[in-house]
C-alpha cells in the first residue's frame, strides 16, 4: 500500500502474490508458473547475512489472482498450518478489495490489519 493523491482515499491497494525459493529450486518456480499460466519468475539477490541466493515467484495482475491462483491453492491447499492461515487472510483481502472496500479509509484500515497478522508463526483468525 502507498500514498497516491489521486486515489480519493490517498491510499492504492494493490494484491501481489509470491513465492520465494532457494535457487535450487527455480525448476519447481517455473513449473507453478507454468501450471497456473500467469506470473514471472526472477532472481531476488539476497543482502542479508546467512541467507541463500534466492529466486522469486510472483503474480501481479489482481485478474489472475482472483482467476487462477486463489480458484488453485483454495483446490490445493498449502500444507502449513501458519500459509493456509494467511492463505485464508489473503483470500478475506481480495473479497474485501472485489466488494471495493478498499476505496475507504476505514476498509483500508482493516486490510491493514488483515496484512499485518500474515505470514506470522502464529495466526489468529476472528
Amino acid at each position: 500500500m502507498g500514498n497516491i493523491p489521486a486515489y480519493t482515499s490517498g491510499v492504492r491497494v494493490q494484491m501481489h502474490f509470491h513465492i520465494k525459493m532457494q535457487e535450487k529450486d527455480r525448476p519447481l518456480l517455473e513449473k507453478v508458473k507454468n501450471t497456473l499460466g500467469c506470473g514471472v519468475v526472477y532472481f531476488q539477490k539476497e543482502k542479508r547475512v546467512n541467507h541463500c541466493q534466492c529466486y522469486r515467484y510472483t503474480v501481479h495482475s489482481q485478474k489472475d489472482i482472483v482467476e487462477k491462483i486463489i480458484p488453485f491453492f483454495t483446490k490445493h491447499p498449502l500444507q502449513s498450518v501458519s500459509k493456509r492461515k494467511s492463505f485464508k487472510m489473503f483470500c478475506k483481502i481480495a473479497q474485501l478489495m472485489g466488494n471495493g472496500v478498499h476505496l475507504t479509509k476505514k476498509g483500508i484500515e482493516k486490510i491493514r490489519l488483515l496484512k499485518s497478522q500474515m505470514n506470522q508463526k502464529t495466526v489468529g483468525l476472528a
